[in-house]
């Protein structure tokens, strides 16, 4: 199966608003801890969402990287990673990144 998880950027100029916006569509753990550590632990797990493929639609990304382009480089490495490296289960990650 697949599921797609959508995050619209548009408005999201802050590092906490970015991973906050994807904790939520993720449905991440509560003892999500909103740093960049944790987002590469919840992406790499994904042991909470039923199996199948999980594609993470980050839309507009542009409002971060123009606010914080460091933030935004920090973001985007983490994801690329968690992509990389495999959740291990059933449940796999996939990303887009969508300049609408």
């Amino acid at each position: 199966m697949r599921f797609e998880h959508r995050v619209d950027g548009a408005r999201l100029d802050t590092s906490d608003s970015v991973m906050t916006a994807i904790a939520s569509a993720l449905k991440f753990p509560s003892y999500f801890g909103y740093n960049l550590d944790a987002l590469y632990d919840s992406l790499t797990d994904l042991s909470w969402l039923p199996p199948g493929e999980h594609v993470l639609v980050w839309t507009n990304p542009g409002a971060l990287r123009a606010a914080d382009a460091t933030a935004y480089d920090a973001i985007a490495v983490v994801l690329a990673d968690a992509v990389a490296d495999g959740t291990g289960g059933d449940a796999y990650l996939s990303i887009v990144l969508r300049a609408d």
